[in-house]
């Protein structure tokens, strides 16, 4: 009789008969060991603006090569990557490519950093954490973004070797995460935590669903949290929900509810707010908290000045929270 295997990589801790594979659909029991059936097969590499991903503090106009692998731990009804995030992995054509071979691109098409992105990076863990150990190693930098639903012990291992990550907080209530994510809420705080805390430039971004996590007072408790645990200093992005996956019944975020929240959370005291999925000019640029200078000018994902100087406020010297050069 072949042994049961738990998975202890996040929260949800699937035990797994033989041949039966994770939520995440990637991890797989056979014969009473675990394996990772994406390992080395990603299923999309590009080249995007680093302002995509979201990250306005990283690194401003530069080019990051992002991948994916097929899979991921939650389920979540809107998902804009379904596609592959919610596929088998034996459904997609793949071919292997070595760790070693992601730095060697990013190094050939002078991409100074890599992302781990559009699926969940910490799905596949393996393949993440050996490409960002060879990365690191040969001087580029490591972005995460993701849902951050892991568990604490394998997040600390991968964090040393992380330098930069957008999370989502999808919402701010156990019941948005069970309905919309099937997941919970906790995790994802604890995550949150442990990245800000190991020193990573850590962005969050908050989707707004009509009618889902949209009330005035989810943003309120949202940007409280964030501001208590996170720092004011931490970069918030609010992003405009398209109607896709099993979501097509529910309408595009108004620009008037996404301007709300960007002013609930400067109420609260959070010096960096941004919206995203939509051109709104004076919401993507980067001021200075303390005397208001125009610091990075944005249109789209397009960096038209960048202002700051060794970190700094060129006008009155406040050191500005990110990675800039």
């Amino acid at each position: 009789m072949t042994a049961l295997v738990k998975c202890e990589l996040c929260p949800r801790y699937c035990i797994l008969d033989n041949g039966q594979k994770g939520e995440c659909r990637i991890r797989v029991n056979i014969e009473g060991k675990l394996y990772t059936l994406t390992y080395g097969h990603p299923c999309s590499i590009h080249i995007d603006p680093v302002e995509k991903k979201p990250l306005y503090h990283f690194l401003p106009g530069t080019p990051i090569l992002s991948l994916a692998t097929v899979g991921c731990n939650l389920h979540c009804k809107n998902c804009q990557n379904w596609e592959i995030s919610q596929t088998e992995p034996y459904q997609l054509e793949t071919e292997f490519i070595e760790p070693e071979k992601i730095s060697a691109l990013a190094i050939q098409y002078q991409c100074p950093s890599i992302a781990y992105t559009y699926t969940e990076p910490l799905a596949y863990y393996e393949y993440t954490y050996e490409c960002c150990k060879i990365s690191a190693e040969k001087g580029l930098k490591n972005v995460l973004v993701t849902a951050g639903y892991i568990n604490e012990e394998p997040y600390k291992r991968l964090l040393p070797l992380v330098h930069s990550a957008n999370i989502d907080l999808k919402g701010f209530s156990e019941e948005f995460y069970r309905t919309v994510c099937d997941g919970t809420l906790k995790p994802v705080l604890k995550t949150l935590e442990l990245t800000k805390n190991a020193g990573v430039e850590l962005e969050v971004t908050n989707l707004v669903i009509p009618t889902m996590n949209d009330k005035d007072e989810d943003f309120q408790k949202l940007c409280e949290w964030v501001v208590s645990n996170l720092g004011k200093d931490t970069p918030l992005h609010f992003s405009q929900f398209y109607p896709r996956y099993k979501m097509t019944h529910l309408p595009p975020t108004p620009l008037e509810t996404l301007l709300k929240a960007r002013q609930i959370a400067l109420n609260v005291g959070l010096q960096f707010v941004y919206i995203g999925n939509i051109i709104h000019r004076e919401s993507s640029n980067t001021y200075c908290p303390s005397c208001k200078s125009l610091l990075v000018e944005r249109y789209g994902f397009n960096v038209l000045q960048n202002n700051i100087s060794q970190g700094k406020c060129p006008k009155c010297n406040t050191e500005i929270y990110g990675i800039w050069q």
